[in-house]
């Protein structure tokens, strides 16, 4: 007998009458004869509205007390979705992390799993039951709960799925797969029926919001093949796999956007051969991540370094960057926030020259200026002002013929 592991997130688990239908859906599969590993999220907004009564009590809440907090919205769906499926005959039991348990490091609201001990399961499989686990939870060291940070329950699902060799890691979710772009803001996005690990890592780094970006790297590195689904609808949803698995590769497979960007510029720094370490460095050190980098030595021997940061962490890089600012001499200094990046994403990219500038043309024929430019073996992306984000995403999918599918 096979297993499968399945993932429901918050939508899809949002009331009691959405509960009900996700006990159908499982019991569907378990008389196809899998046996059945379920992992769920909290119910709809439920972290949400935690999160705003712990912002009620403190603007800054600890964050040991954060993840007790969080953690019993996960709680109570494992108890309901069992209850559900107790009243319609079939066994089931419940696991909050600390109970499996699934140990992590000791970083709270942003924990990593070290291991899972899968005993219990496995002997309650043995004996028929589904198990349900609480998503996006562990237990640290030091016995104390712990959160994976947002999406975390997708990094409990693949996680799982990888240490019980499961056939594959199904993702419900409120959209019924992966589609070349946001269908929001193009109505002409077609879903793919296949992507690689590498263009899905890509797309979830590059702002796609479809499967949390650790979940994506644990199934790569682990070879555990994801399928991303629908809860609302019937469908086969789109398989994320080995790029070997898929036999005609697109020359793109889809577009990403993100408009939560800032930039940040320093001008007019006397000559210095470490000037990216000493600017970028202080960055890095707060647990920023920095994004696009661009740095130029003018003829006078002044350097300018411009790089992106999320828009979340854009006021704590600003204090960082003024007094580095102030060390190095600098001349000038801004900060942009209304930006975005748009990214392409394509493992074909690597076989196919002029990517790149059909993108710049499309760009440039709707008059909108390119601020940064980034690549990589399989991606463009540019930062352009965040008004024209929808607008490049429509021109894009229209230039590279997306609208028709991936382009062969």
């Amino acid at each position: 007998m096979s297993l499968i592991v399945q993932k429901f997130g918050g939508t899809s688990v949002g009331d009691t009458k959405r509960i009900a239908l996700v006990a159908d859906m499982i019991i569907k599969a378990k008389k196809a004869g899998d046996d059945i590993v379920v992992v769920v999220s909290a119910m709809g907004s439920s972290t949400d509205k935690l999160v705003k009564m712990a912002r009620e009590i403190t603007d800054k809440p600890d964050t040991r007390e954060m993840d007790v907090l969080l953690s019993t919205g996960e709680q109570t769906t494992v108890a309901l979705l069992c209850m559900a499926l107790h009243a319609r005959g079939y066994k089931a039991k419940s696991y909050t992390g600390s109970q499996i348990p699934v140990s992590t490091d000791d970083v709270h609201t942003k924990a990593r799993i070290l291991e899972i001990d899968t005993d219990k399961i496995r002997k309650d499989l043995n004996n028929d039951f589904v198990v349900v686990v609480a998503g996006f939870q562990g237990m640290s060291s030091e016995g104390d709960i712990t959160t994976l940070g947002r999406g975390g329950s997708d990094t409990t699902a693949v996680a799982l799925a990888t240490k019980l060799m499961a056939r594959e890691c199904q993702i419900y979710t409120d959209v019924d797969g992966v589609y070349t772009v946001d269908p929001r803001v193009v109505p002409l996005a077609k879903r793919l029926d296949k992507i690689s690990f590498e263009e899905m890592l890509e797309l979830a780094s590059l702002g796609a919001k479809v499967l949390q970006l650790r979940a994506v790297e644990f199934a790569g590195k682990f070879k555990v093949p994801l399928r991303v689904l629908s809860s609302f609808k019937e469908g086969s949803g789109t398989l994320i796999t080995l790029e070997e698995d898929i036999m005609e590769k697109p020359v793109l497979s889809g577009i990403a956007h993100n408009k939560n960007e800032a930039k940040l510029s320093l001008s007019g720094i006397p000559y210095d051969f470490a000037i990216a370490a000493k600017v970028i460095g202080p960055i890095s050190d707060a647990n920023i991540d920095v994004d696009v980098i661009v740095q130029e030595v003018s003829a006078d021997r002044l350097v300018n370094i411009t790089f992106t940061v999320n828009n979340d962490d854009c006021k704590e890089a600003e204090q960082i960057l003024k007094r580095t600012a102030k060390e190095l001499k600098a001349a000038n200094m801004l900060v942009v926030n209304n930006i975005a990046k748009v990214s392409l994403v394509g493992v074909g990219m690597r076989s196919h020259p002029g990517i790149a500038s059909t993108m710049f043309r499309a760009l440039a024929a709707e008059g909108i200026e390119i601020l940064l430019i980034s690549t990589s073996e399989i991606k463009v992306s540019v930062i352009i002002d965040e008004k024209y984000l929808e607008l490049a995403c429509r021109v894009l999918h229209t230039a590279f013929e997306l609208d028709k599918g991936p382009e062969q």
